[in-house]
């Protein structure tokens, strides 16, 4: 069952709505580097087209009706946005959930140190990453230190071309010869990836000149002192922004695209909807997946059932615990997170014609998990079947997929926590290569199925007849 490459279906009109989303992804990209970043940029767009928080409705006690647009800020680090339907919330609603979290390099919270005249920041590494794609590059500083007297200082630092960068260092391959000889694993430890800030000693200071220097920098630049740096979240990411890869500019290359290509992608989706929805359409942006979902910001956190108990309360004539229950439970899910793309370069590793082939459209994930699908999610046919129509109606070029050979490895989404709200829920995203690198490839026209798909799927998505 081959499935058709989707640049060979474009005509000028849909090249040129390629570029355009194309585009304004890379921006959303770009300024999004982080989950807070994310959460901001979201929050932006969405007011810009009439959202508004939902704790002001709250607050005004003020009803709320088909085609209301409400958001939900969750602690800045993960989001929701609810387009109200025109049917009861008790019938369930269409959500496209997709997380904004990405590998990356935390510094601790207590992480200044001077070392033979080179101040660095202790560090601790975040998600699954290969360690050894992270020395020997240019990296930028994101976060925010949160001083006691709460105060909230934005830090950004190494992506302006005036600005400096920071790094990690790499052993010169002249004196490598033991390091080469362990495993790729091994190669570099996680205590070894400890940040260059700062090489020039303070003048008239005799203990650790250098950290002086560095300290010296923080408090004249931001106003900070060491000890804000215990309420500080300063995240390590590649610096620079996406580009254009590939001679034809066919696929773009940048940090982050697990699994912001898909957060995008289904923001995009719902803010392009100019009519109240038949069913209340949802957009949820979930933090900490990268970690196993967990935390207050993690999906398997409260926020969305609590949003929706919320909502409830704002809609339905009498609220009550079993209304809640069975909203959550008629609703229906795309689990947006990305796929492994089929590289011919580490063909061992995918069986070809379960894959994702790059270009040939949004991709759907039956199940997830390793090896046995252990800690997946495995949608009902049912389910799949409505989806084949609304993706054919909607002329969505789409595939299907499994991540990898049986016995290679696997992974996993929010997909499972979702459903175990009895919802009906599966996996689909973008495919990508280099997945948890620091750079990452997709394709454009993968991109743009996405768009497609998910707004099909809040649009026409609906209960299974009975």
């Amino acid at each position: 069952m081959e499935r058709p490459n989707a640049w060979t279906t474009y005509d000028a009109g849909a090249l040129e709505a390629l570029e355009a989303i194309s585009e304004k992804y890379r921006s959303y990209l770009d300024y999004g580097k982080t989950e807070r970043e994310c959460v901001s940029e979201t929050v932006a767009m969405a007011k810009s087209k009439g959202y508004v928080d939902l704790e002001d409705a709250i607050l005004a006690g003020k009803p709320l009706h088909a085609g209301d647009k409400v958001f939900v800020n969750c602690m800045g680090k993960a989001v929701m946005l609810f387009y109200l339907g025109k049917q009861s919330l008790e019938n369930g609603i269409n959500i496209v959930g997709a997380h904004i979290d990405s590998p990356r390099i935390d510094i601790k919270q207590n992480p200044f140190y001077e070392k033979t005249d080179l101040a660095y920041a202790d560090t601790h590494y975040y998600g699954g990453i290969k360690k050894y794609q992270w020395v020997a590059r240019a990296l930028a500083l994101h976060g925010v230190v949160v001083k006691k007297n709460g105060t909230s200082v934005p830090i950004v630092i190494g992506e302006d071309e005036g600005d400096p960068v920071v790094g990690i260092s790499d052993l010169l391959i002249h004196l490598a010869h033991d390091q080469m000889g362990k495993k790729a694993s091994e190669v570099i430890g996680g205590e070894d990836l400890d940040i260059i800030l700062c090489g020039q000693p303070l003048k008239d200071v005799e203990k650790e000149p250098v950290l002086a220097m560095l300290l010296k920098i923080l408090k004249e630049k931001y106003g900070i002192e060491e000890e804000d740096m215990l309420s500080a979240e300063i995240e390590a990411v590649p610096a620079g922004k996406t580009r254009d890869f590939g001679l034809d500019r066919s696929m773009l290359l940048g940090y982050g695209h697990d699994d912001r290509v898909c957060a995008y992608a289904s923001v995009e989706a719902i803010l392009s909807m100019t009519e109240a929805p038949e069913y209340t359409c949802c957009c949820l942006l979930a933090d900490k997946e990268e970690i196993g979902s967990v935390g207050a910001t993690g999906m398997q956190a409260h926020y969305f059932e609590n949003a929706m108990a919320e909502l409830l309360a704002l809609t339905a004539p009498a609220y009550s615990e079993l209304i809640l229950r069975r909203a959550l439970k008629n609703s229906r899910m795309l689990s947006c997170d990305v796929s492994a793309g089929f590289d011919p370069l580490y063909a061992s590793a995918f069986e070809k014609k379960n894959a994702a082939l790059m270009g040939h459209g949004v991709c759907y994930n039956k199940f997830t998990g390793s090896r046995g699908k252990s800690g997946s999610n495995d949608a009902n046919p049912e389910f799949i079947a409505r989806l084949r129509k609304i993706m054919e109606d909607n002329k969505v070029t789409w595939q299907t997929a499994e991540l990898g050979k049986v016995d290679v490895g696997g992974g996993g989404t929010i997909a499972y926590i979702c459903a175990l709200y009895g919802m009906e829920v599966i996996d689909s995203g973008v495919p990508v290569l280099s997945m948890h690198a620091p750079e990452e490839i997709i394709n454009k026209a993968d991109l743009y199925e996405a768009v497609k798909a998910y707004a099909a799927f809040m649009k026409d998505a609906a209960p299974q007849a009975k």
